[in-house]
């Protein structure tokens, strides 16, 4: 069956390319394997993204946008929102080797994505909004107190066999979500 309509293509190109950039990197992906995993051909890469590279950040951008619109913050309860933000990393490992990917490839030469600063700075002041109603403790700084909450998040999908065998599997996200209790308690 082909696939006609334009929107159609680009969303089974992201999600063929989400595969294949997790499993390869964007050195190691093959623009034709992901084009097949898709069912177009490999020519729609480049209709709709500027080749590998501009295929790579445009599923940056929307596996951002999916975790903003999916798990959306709430600063009156940090610690469920750490626990959701582990729940999401638990159900889509893909994801998570997928960004690992992308720092690894992008990291610190990567510039600032339009995308991730307006979400950082929108969880920055609903952040600093609930600090300035005793809701989050004001010892930490709004940035600070965001980048530990993510930190801590997702700390497990980040982290070897020896150091995830520390903590039993069903307890980690209460591990996470007391650990973000205690760091913003006012």
């Amino acid at each position: 069956m082909r696939v006609r309509d334009p929107d159609t293509k680009k969303q089974l190109l992201l999600a063929a390319a989400l595969a294949e950039f997790a499993e390869h990197g964007v050195a190691g992906a093959r623009v034709d394997r992901l084009a097949k995993r898709a069912g177009v051909s490999a020519g729609h890469v480049y209709s709709f993204y500027d080749g590998k590279e501009g295929l790579f950040e445009a599923v940056y951008d929307a596996v951002v946008e999916q975790t903003v619109d999916g798990i959306p913050i709430d600063a009156d309860d940090l610690p469920e929102y750490a626990g959701r933000l582990y729940d999401a990393g638990l159900a889509h490992p893909q994801v998570m080797r997928f960004v690992a990917w992308y720092m690894l490839e992008r990291g610190e030469h990567a510039g600032p994505r339009a995308s991730v600063t307006g979400a950082m700075a929108a969880k920055v002041a609903v952040i600093a909004d609930a600090q300035r109603r005793g809701v989050v403790t004001d010892r930490i700084a709004p940035g600070e107190v965001l980048s530990l909450v993510l930190t801590i998040a997702n700390m497990w999908h980040h982290q070897g066999e020896e150091t995830r065998a520390l903590v039993p599997a069903e307890s980690r996200r209460s591990l996470v979500v007391d650990s973000v209790r205690r760091l913003v308690a006012p």
